[in-house]
This record gives structure tokens, sequence and C-alpha cells, in this order.
């Protein structure tokens, strides 16, 4: 089967597109990384000729640039008008849990739209909601950290390996549409300053995680359903406490 992974050279892109390959599948890499810049023109039209899926796992550059609404619509717009010819029979997208939550954020209001051009698109689809992962974490600590101290909301969190993720989009993308939205998450929930104190004790950091109900998350502030998803969700294998011990064991984190 032939299948176009765009975004390829990411977090997801790139252990998916080695998944695939390993089935034995015909993987065309979708990015600027792979030569086709912006996605555009022939040289996406190339791409895309013969496919049979198309699995869209980019991501923005930034979650707070004021052109990321802009970029991610029009490359879902470029995407969805090219694969209009024959042959492409299912569209995967990967998104994430609680967008339609958080309107204050230009990152969830860009994926939302996404969202909705596939779904008006008449291709066959599947979207996939994913909680924030594992690897999120370092980030979180870092944006929410005022001197030896990280505040942060004591809202649940419900975070996912991105290798749990890159198996589920993968079965997903060789299976029949679903034509609706599932989601996935990993399989502890917990307050995000309980996620963060495991972090910060993993890593040998000696900042102290400070819970605050009034803590923003990238510009929210959160409640308990914030993060979370809803019923019946795909849950990964992983867990957190044994993910951190290979990341800090192999020392592939920044703070490990």
């Amino acid at each position: 089967m032939k299948i176009v992974v765009i975004g390829d050279s990411g977090i997801i892109g790139t252990k998916l597109a080695n998944r695939l390959r390993q089935q034995r599948h015909e993987i065309v890499a979708a990015s600027a990384n792979s030569g086709i810049e912006n996605l555009s023109g022939k040289v996406l039209a190339r791409a895309l000729q013969g496919a049979q899926v198309i699995i869209d796992v980019s991501n923005a550059p930034s979650f707070g640039e004021r052109a990321v609404p802009e970029q991610v619509d029009a490359s879902s717009c470029k995407v969805l008008a090219k694969e209009a010819p024959p042959g492409v029979a299912h569209h995967v997208a990967l998104s994430v849990v609680g967008i339609e939550r958080h309107p204050e954020n230009s990152y969830c209001r860009a994926k939302l739209v996404q969202e909705q051009l596939i779904k008006a698109s008449n291709i066959p689809f599947t979207i996939i909601r994913s909680t924030q992962f594992f690897e999120s974490v370092w980030t979180i600590v870092q944006s929410s950290t005022v001197g030896e101290r990280v505040h942060l909301s004591p809202a649940l969190f419900q975070p996912v390996s991105s290798d749990d993720v890159a198996d589920a989009v993968a079965e997903v993308a060789v299976g029949m549409p679903l034509n609706r939205i599932v989601e996935i998450a990993g399989p502890e929930r917990l307050p995000i300053d309980e996620f963060v104190r495991q972090y910060l004790h993993a890593a040998k950091d000696p900042r102290t995680a400070i819970p605050d109900v009034h803590a923003r998350f990238f510009g929210a502030e959160l409640d308990d359903l914030s993060l979370t998803p809803g019923d019946n969700p795909m849950i990964g294998q992983i867990r957190f406490e044994d993910w951190l011990r290979t990341v800090c064991e192999a020392s592939h984190h920044p703070e490990c």
C-alpha cells in the first residue's frame, strides 16, 4: 500500500514512517525535510499520485505564533484538494484532545478548523485526537517555572507515550476509515503537578512543583475536563514512570 506521511520528520511522523515501512508499505515522506517544501504545487501532486492513504501528523513550528492558524489551514486545503482524484481511500489526521475547549489558543483553533475541513471533504477519514505526549513535560516545566518553583494547575492530566500514539496511528491508517474522531490517552490520570513532580524527581531536578489553580497551561486556565479524553478512548500501554526510567537512563531528555 502506498502511504503518504505528511510531517514525517516530527516525533510521531518519524516513528510512524518506520513502523509502516517495517510492515512493507511504500512510504512517501512529505515534509520540507524530505524535499516537499511547503506541500505545494506539482511536487505535492507527484507525492500523492497513486497513494491509497494520506496521514497528516504535521505540526506548527510554534504554539504562540499568530500565523499558526493560517499555516495549518493552508496546508490542509492543499492536501485535500490534491486528494480529490480517485485512489485515496483514507485520510488520517492527528489532532489534540480538548481543542474545542481552548479557543484562546491559536494552535487549537487551527486544528479545529483542520478537522472541519477534513470532515467536509467527502474523502473517507479518521481523526485521532491525542492527549499531550510524555515528551511535552519538560516544556511544561520550563514554561511554568518561576525561580525554583514550578507553578502548575492541579487539573487532571492523562499524557501518553509518543510510541503508543505512533502505534495507534499506524493501526488506524491501514484499517477501514471510521469517518469520526477517536481519542488516545495514557494509562494514568493524575493532576498535572503530580506528573511533573515525578519528572523532577527522576531528573534529579531541584525545582519544586507547586499546585496552583490559577496557573495557566499555555495561556489557559484548566479544569479536570480540559486535557482529558471522553468516554472509551484508546489507552496506551506505556506508563509514565517506565518512560521516565528509560529516557533518563539513556539521557534522551533535556534534563535527564
